[in-house]
């Protein structure tokens, strides 16, 4: 049940990437998986940290997942950018 707590933070979180310019790698597909990732990650390294089961689940669960999907966009974000400035940066 964790993971799916993860997976629907991660996807939750995800909607709000609207309200951004578009510079995510693979566009918001690519934002998605970013943030289903980031969630999961850091979902499953803090409920491994405090002995849980993937079974348990809390609020806790909710909130180990909402770092993990801001790194996994941030990391998504900058990819994006990256790329933006490499093909704008290229002779014509």
């Amino acid at each position: 049940m964790a993971i799916l707590v993860w997976v629907t933070t991660g996807v939750a979180l995800w909607h709000f990437t609207v309200f951004l310019p578009d510079r995510w790698w693979a566009g918001i597909v690519g934002a998605l998986i970013g943030a289903v990732i980031g969630a999961v990650i850091t979902g499953a390294l803090a409920q491994i940290a405090i002995g849980d089961s993937i079974g348990q689940t809390g609020i806790e669960t909710v909130l180990f997942a909402v770092p993990g999907t801001a790194l996994g966009l941030a990391v998504i974000w900058l990819i994006g950018v990256r790329q933006e400035a490499e093909r704008l940066a290229e002779p014509a």
